[in-house]
């Protein structure tokens, strides 16, 4: 072969590899504060750990079986203690090349068990595990509390490498969480201002066919949505509804639904004097006109027939098994009952307002500051039906990161009397987090140190049921005394939908986790 033929068959080739080079970039509605999954607890987190690791097991998006794509199956080993054999696929490998072993499921197992790392996710699973025992190179025993047999549903957790770490003991700001090694469909890593993956194909169990992917903050909806339509971006996450009719014009984007099981709320402090008493929580409640809200804030209409907003009476999407459809919704204001349960409350209207004790109520009112994309204006809408019913109140932004380490952890009982937020969940609607009275273990989730007895034991209830039916029976009743109780005022599950361009094809997305099946993903721009 001549020079010259040489240099024309080493360029074509490197045009060749440009050409077929794909990268895909997307919006997101902020950078992951953490990509280490037992850190971070927003969905987008969720979203980009989904990329970098595997789970143990994963619910098939279509048929929503359990499978893996680490293990090859797995059996009962023994009842008492109950514990069960993971058979791994053998070749797998870690982004760094390192084969996945047993070792490493045992190793994130025992880092979830170490109490020194100060994980909430890993304290979820502390309930279901007691240990693990390394068998072979490819044989785990995971050993649990008591007996599952269910157990993919509790193996759902993702596989951490062992080679990267000294101890057992995770701490939460290691350079794991922004560079991590993991098995996934992608490497990469996050900076301040975007995150980069790279797939990963030198593991078989991931192929994935598109080469890079970019996730980069949501700023100004409208800009997004140009970038888009523009082909200057190639996705958003999730578009906020007033701009999902611009998208659907294009002959370019696709909607896509992503089924987040998200509902809204405004949870009540009830360590405040006033809201402490039922009848006053209760009386709010009729104070609300959802129908008023919903249209203001994310332009439905009453009477709409396709609203992408369904309004709520409890704890669960109007399609779980568990929501109580006995329990009416309170769509519209009844000021009449509203100022029945207040005297009855023992307030007192002077000049207009509300007092209490002889003293005007005032509610500080917080809403986390990514949620008025979706629904903008909300928090003053909800502030200026207050204000009509006599209840004066200061409104304030909550930022996503005092959210998530003030708010989700029950450190602002003394700033926020009220707080707009939105809870998502995956096939696993277990709300116990969020009602269980605070303590060591329980209530995780409870913003406001909310305590209930029977509620407490309802939860428990639900946790012991070892049948659907007992389940749904612990829940329906939860959802019943939750209504008449209201520790939160229960508004509305928004549709979450994505937009993609149709270069991105064969993108399904996958119930809370998002990119469970990326590696079917491909993109056919340039």
């Amino acid at each position: 072969m001549s020079i010259r033929t040489f240099l024309w068959v080493a360029i074509s080739l490197i045009v060749a590899s440009v050409a077929v080079a794909s990268e895909v970039k997307f919006y997101d509605d902020e950078i992951p504060s953490s990509l280490n999954p037992l850190y971070g607890s927003s969905m987008v987190d969720r979203r980009a750990q989904e990329l970098y690791f595997d789970r143990v097991y994963y619910t098939d998006p279509v048929t929503n079986e359990y499978k893996s794509r680490i293990v090859i199956n797995y059996e009962t080993a023994s009842m008492s203690p109950f514990s069960v054999k993971l058979y791994l696929k053998p070749g797998l490998k870690w982004h760094n090349g390192n084969p996945i072993t047993a070792k490493d499921i045992c190793f994130t197992i025992d880092a979830m068990l170490d109490e020194r790392t100060p994980s909430k996710s890993a304290e979820v699973y502390r309930e279901f595990f007691r240990g693990c025992v390394v068998e072979k190179d490819l044989v785990a025993k995971v050993e649990f509390t008591q007996v599952d047999y269910n157990p993919p549903a509790r193996l759902n957790f993702a596989i951490l490498p062992s080679s990267e770490f000294d101890s057992t003991e995770i701490p939460p700001d290691s350079k794991f969480s922004s560079r991590p090694i993991g098995s996934g469909s992608m490497s990469g890593r996050k900076t301040s201002t975007q995150s980069h993956f790279e797939a990963h194909r030198l593991s078989p169990h991931h192929q994935p066919k598109i080469d890079r992917m970019q996730m980069m903050p949501s700023g100004d909806p409208r800009i997004q949505v140009q970038d888009v339509i523009n082909n200057k971006m190639h996705g958003i996450v999730s578009v906020p509804p007033s701009h999902r009719p611009t998208l659907r014009a294009s002959s370019e984007v696709s909607m896509k639904n992503y089924d987040l099981r998200s509902w809204w709320f405004i949870a009540l402090n009830t360590n405040h004097p006033a809201l402490a008493i039922k009848e006053v929580r209760q009386g709010l409640n009729y104070v609300l006109d959802r129908n008023e809200l919903r249209e203001k804030s994310t332009g439905v209409k009453k009477g709409d027939k396709e609203s992408h907003c369904e309004f709520i009476s409890g704890p669960f999407v109007q399609s779980s098994p568990y929501y109580n459809r006995a329990v009416p919704v309170v769509e519209n204001s009844n000021p009449t009952k509203a100022e029945d349960l207040f005297l009855k409350a023992g307030l007192v209207k002077e000049g207009g307002f509300w007092q209490h004790e002889g003293k005007p109520i005032t509610l500080r009112i917080g809403m986390k500051v990514s949620l008025d994309k979706e629904a903008p204006d909300l928090i003053n809408q909800i502030g200026n039906q207050l204000s009509e019913a006599g209840i004066d109140k200061r409104v304030i932004t909550i930022s996503n990161d005092e959210w998530r380490t003030e708010v989700e952890t029950g450190k602002s009982v003394e700033k926020y009397d009220m707080v707009i937020g939105k809870w998502s969940f995956g096939l696993d609607e277990n709300v116990n987090d969020i009602f269980h009275s605070r303590t060591q273990r329980e209530g995780k989730l409870n913003l406001f140190s909310y305590s209930n007895p029977e509620v407490d034991e309802l939860l428990v209830q639900f946790e012991k049921a070892r049948r659907e039916d007992q389940a749904k029976d612990a829940y329906h009743n939860l959802h019943s005394k939750l209504a008449e109780e209201l520790p939160y005022l229960f508004l509305w599950k928004l549709d979450t939908k994505s937009a993609w361009r149709k270069e991105v094809r064969n993108n399904l997305i996958t119930p809370y986790y998002y990119f469970t099946v990326v590696d079917n993903w491909s993109y056919s721009g340039r």
